[in-house]
């Protein structure tokens, strides 16, 4: 076997399925060894970053968070993602879409260029998961969502509901956009949960709320069911702040919170969501400057596998 044809597999793998192993310590470091493309025929699932993080209220960084957990993800690529029963790249044509483009300069521009980076890759028929940056980039993703699906169920990890009032200034903010994506019906909070949630904000806006001393007394499997029950089979949206899981596992964000969860327990959680009907997810809020050897974003990078396994099987199951 040619051992040069097993290299750098971002670059020269031969199909967009499957999985091969490749040393993990080496080589271009997309996401999960897929390889990096932006042509999208016959592509399932589309990964790409937004390396944004000016919405940052607290320690800036996550602009990195992209490429950390790209970097993160290859120590996972050398075979099925564990413990799934089958291989999510033998089922999705996947490729590493690249970045976002947009000009750090122009902040007010941002937003738009980031809705239209989605807009091209939901046109062409595929999934996408997107790796931030901090977590405003969800807006312009559930704008571009809600344009192919109506308004979203919002499954939403973390540690703040980010439904803070803000009327008047449209403020380019993280603790803002799910205000604004309720108010302007890009997502039904009715048919919408937020797990983990560890500080105050009283107006819910009518999302169900399973804050993190619920999730801390229950059962992953439970928490679950809940969730389940919550979006039934409407359209849903994953978002996860990494800021959800406890300091002590994740604390390379921006606005830790302590008492959050295990990255045991959200990793069983959304074990539990197989069959909902997925169909758009991001991991964000990951930032390399504060993190310790590299281990937030390593469990970004695994949280982000468990996405792409829940779209997998929606897709093997149908």
């Amino acid at each position: 076997m040619d051992l040069a044809a097993q290299n750098d597999q971002a670059i020269t793998r031969p199909s967009l399925y499957g999985t091969a192993a490749e040393a993990t310590y080496a080589g271009i470091t997309s996401f999960m060894r897929r390889r990096y493309s932006r042509d999208l025929t016959g592509v399932d699932l589309v990964v790409s970053g937004v390396p944004f993080d000016t919405a940052t209220t607290n320690r800036p960084g996550s602009r990195f968070g992209p490429r950390a957990i790209r970097a993160a993800s290859v120590q996972m690529a050398w075979a099925r993602h564990w413990p799934w029963e089958f291989d999510p790249f033998e089922v999705l044509a996947t490729v590493d879409y690249g970045d976002c483009e947009f000009d750090h300069g122009v902040p007010q521009d941002t937003p738009a260029a980031i809705e239209a980076h989605a807009d091209r890759i939901l046109a062409a028929g595929c999934g996408m998961l997107t790796l931030g940056g901090d977590h405003f980039i969800s807006y312009p993703l559930l704008k571009a969502h809600a344009k192919r699906h109506g308004a979203l169920s919002l499954v939403h990890f973390d540690a703040h509901s980010d439904t803070w009032p803000d009327d008047e200034l449209q403020r380019i903010d993280h603790g803002t956009m799910f205000y604004h994506a309720a108010r302007e019906g890009l997502v039904d909070p009715m048919r919408s949960v937020q797990i983990g949630l560890r500080t105050t904000n009283d107006d819910t806006l009518g999302f169900q709320v399973l804050d993190a001393r619920q999730v801390n007394r229950s059962t992953p499997e439970a928490i679950a069911e809940a969730i389940r029950a919550r979006v039934g089979d409407h359209p849903v949206y994953l978002t996860f702040d990494i800021d959800c899981l406890d300091p002590a596992f994740a604390p390379g964000t921006g606005t830790p919170v302590c008492g959050g969860l295990s990255s045991h327990q959200a990793l069983e959680i959304l074990r539990g969501l197989r069959g909902i009907n997925l169909v758009g997810m991001d991991v964000v809020e990951v930032s390399p400057p504060y993190d310790h050897a590299e281990m937030t974003a390593l469990v970004g990078a695994t949280l982000a596998m468990e996405m792409v396994c829940l779209y997998a099987a929606a897709k093997r199951e149908r």
